[in-house]
């Protein structure tokens, strides 16, 4: 048998120093000059053909992997750092969030839980946002993927705290009634997905008509209770939305939260768009309500601009968060003393191997202040008011949804009627704006009405961004109509 024995440190030291300086440098001026480069572009096949390669049995030398990747993946990334990328709602991520990842990646712990600094990190963040929401501090919480797994977490708390039975023992066959989540019909897909994951199904989530500004309607939220407490179904919980991700309308979380108190109900806010809304001083008024929930969802990588990933749960009752997730093997004994004494994290969720993601957001928040998050959020609602302005002012624009928030969504029409060639000339407008790499428009269709949707949700977009990104899309709509009359 042989004594050689291996690791994966490098043999030289210093070559290492000298390319991560590099990687650092170069990270810079990716970053610097990005205003200069196209917001996304296609990849050539060859790239296509390079990703498609066999696994790599033999070892190559770093310099010659970076170079791959200089080459492969920085030109053609999603875009989302640029500052007139405003598809779907993604934050724009920040350089020291970006060095916590690096720094975590060295440090190297599993958040699952023990005695070290980086959980007291992790506590710490989870106890800064349970501040800023209004929670009390004996509440709870835990960081996450993203909002998805957020409004996972807290929808099981919710459905074992309303299941009039041990659901961990009895499972939900052993519950005495069927439980109902409710919801605006605007609602992100993730709580139908949680929902059927936790084996309720779809129908346990009743999305509730929306009003004419896109809020969940109070009034058919208290009929649809009603009605089921008449058929034997147990109405357990209500779904706020701080914030929906077609047009950013925010529910009435102050009338909800009253519903809710007074049916016996638990009152979930999704915040994971606007819950940061308390941040900024111009428009905390918008979430009025949400410090009453009895759990919040929160995105980090959105409006805070967190690297991706990052989420969070905060849910006000402690002890019914640790009782639904809290479990041990005897591999994990939890002791007064060592490694293992503390707060166990993984106790709060579903993950038992748990990223060190709160140093990015502890470091970007230390280093900029919760008030200048504030200030960049009240940025972004401006700038897309401005937007709003700028289309109104068009006749051949057509704003299709109110704008209570930071996105927009609007389309060329020019006096065109015919929905379906409206949708294939907007569907078309994206794309080649999309393609052009001058900016990321996504799209959406409310009240049958498919549209160009912008979400501002970037600290590095200025106002001419918005105009010269609405040039474009007026040159490609008259460029279109030209198309058709030459071909008709």
């Amino acid at each position: 048998m042989s004594n050689f024995e291996e690791s994966l440190d490098p043999e030289d030291w210093s070559l290492s120093r000298k390319l991560a300086h590099q990687m650092v440098d170069d990270a810079v001026s990716h970053l610097s000059d990005v205003r200069e480069r196209h917001v996304w572009q296609e990849m050539p096949d060859a790239v296509r053909d390079f990703f498609k390669s066999p696994a790599p049995m033999a070892p190559q030398p770093l310099d010659r992997v970076y170079d791959d990747l200089r080459e492969n993946l920085f030109p053609y990334s999603m875009g989302n750092i640029h500052p007139r990328f405003w598809g779907w709602y993604m934050g724009s991520s920040n350089f020291t969030g970006a060095l916590g990842d690096f720094i975590a990646a060295v440090d190297g712990s599993n958040l699952g839980g023990g005695n070290t600094a980086a959980a007291m990190i992790d506590i710490q963040v989870v106890d800064w946002f349970k501040e800023l929401m209004g929670f009390p501090k004996d509440a709870s919480g835990t960081l996450t993927s993203g909002g998805s797994m957020a409004n996972m977490v807290a929808l099981n708390v919710a459905r074992n705290a309303l299941a009039g039975v041990d659901v961990r023992a009895e499972g939900i066959l052993g519950m005495p009634q069927p439980l109902r989540f409710y919801a605006s019909d605007q609602v992100h897909s993730c709580h139908q997905k949680a929902l059927e994951a936790m084996g309720h199904g779809a129908k346990s989530l009743t999305e509730v008509e929306s009003d004419d500004r896109l809020r969940m309607s109070i009034p058919a939220l208290e009929k649809a209770i009603a009605e089921d407490r008449a058929k034997g179904i147990k109405p357990a919980c209500v779904i706020g939305t701080a914030g929906t991700t077609n047009t950013g309308a925010l529910d009435d979380l102050t009338a909800i939260a009253e519903i809710c108190r007074r049916e016996g109900m638990w009152f979930h806010v999704d915040g994971c768009i606007g819950a940061f809304l308390r941040l900024a001083p111009g428009n905390k008024h918008l979430v009025d309500g949400i410090e009453l929930a009895d759990s919040i969802a929160l995105d980090p990588h959105k409006w805070l601009h967190t690297p991706f990933e990052a989420g969070c749960v905060l849910v006000r009752d402690a002890q019914r968060h640790f009782d639904t997730f809290e479990m041990h093997g005897d591999y994990l004994q939890m002791q007064e003393r060592g490694l293992i004494a503390g707060k166990f994290l993984a106790d709060y969720g579903f993950e038992l191997s748990r990223g060190f993601k709160a140093l990015k957001i502890w470091m970007s928040l230390k280093e900029n202040g919760v008030e200048k998050f504030g200030r960049l959020i009240d940025q972004n609602i401006g700038q897309a008011r401005y937007l709003q302005q700028l289309v109104s002012a068009d006749p051949r624009l057509e704003l299709i949804a109110p704008v209570d928030l930071n996105i927009v969504c609007f389309r060329y029409a020019n006096g065109i009627t015919d929905e379906d060639r409206l949708r294939q000339m907007n569907t078309e407008i994206m794309l080649r704006v999309q393609e052009s790499g001058i900016a990321a428009p996504s799209d959406t269709t409310l009240g049958g009405k498919h549209c160009l949707r912008v979400a501002i949700n970037n600290h590095r977009t200025k106002r001419k961004d918005l105009e010269l990104f609405l040039d474009a899309v007026l040159q490609t709509g008259a460029e279109l109509e030209e198309e058709a009359r030459a071909n008709a």
